[in-house]
């Protein structure tokens, strides 16, 4: 064999790891992204649900103080 052997010339590894490691994490940061906001949206509207019976008994708390001031005057 007087002539060497060919090198096979192959992409270095370290750029393509690099390359799914960037591509996997955005994909992870995007699935928690949704969860977050479904969380949120979620909370949202138990909070409005909460808001509106606080106010409701704040109300009633109003006018029942305003019907007792009137009887006792």
């Amino acid at each position: 064999m007087s002539t060497p052997r060919r090198q096979i010339v192959r992409p270095t590894s370290g750029a393509i790891t690099i390359e799914r490691q960037r591509e996997r994490r955005i994909e992870k940061l995007r699935d928690r992204l949704e969860r977050e906001r479904r969380s949120l949206a979620r909370w949202k509207t138990r909070f409005k649900r909460a808001y509106t019976t606080v106010i409701k008994h704040q109300d009633q708390i109003v006018r029942l103080e305003r019907q007792i001031a009137k009887l006792e005057e």
